[in-house]
């Protein structure tokens, strides 16, 4: 029977400045541990710390610009219209530098949590 998610609950984020997390299936919204779906609104100049985790990470970007920076390649700007896919165990910084921030979708499999992103210190 489909179960319908009527709001999604605000997570707190990781970085420089308030970015907005809205998880509508996940770990704490609705006790889904296969996969998290959350919508995220940063904005400009927001940076999180690098990280490793160990789920893989799909992220399509609804507004504005998402630079993704990896390991032994140059940054990738992911725009408004694409996508970019992290798998996991792969360390990836994620930040927003344009002035207007960033609205996208991020989806991880497993879903994500504290205890598996693998924060830098």
């Amino acid at each position: 029977m489909p179960k319908l998610i009527e709001k999604s609950t605000v997570v707190e984020a990781a970085g420089n400045k308030p970015k907005i997390i809205e998880e509508f299936i996940g770990r704490i919204n609705s006790k889904t541990t296969d996969v998290s779906i959350a919508r995220m609104k940063s904005p400009g100049g927001w940076v999180e710390p690098g990280q490793t985790p160990e789920f893989d990470e799909y992220t399509l970007v609804l507004r504005g610009m998402l630079r993704v920076k990896s390991k032994g390649s140059s940054a990738i700007d992911v725009k408004a219209g694409q996508a970019v896919v992290v798998n996991r165990g792969e360390w990836v910084q994620y930040s927003t530098p344009e002035k207007d921030g960033a609205e996208y979708i991020a989806v991880c499999m497993p879903a994500f949590s504290p205890d598996i992103v693998n924060r830098d210190s």
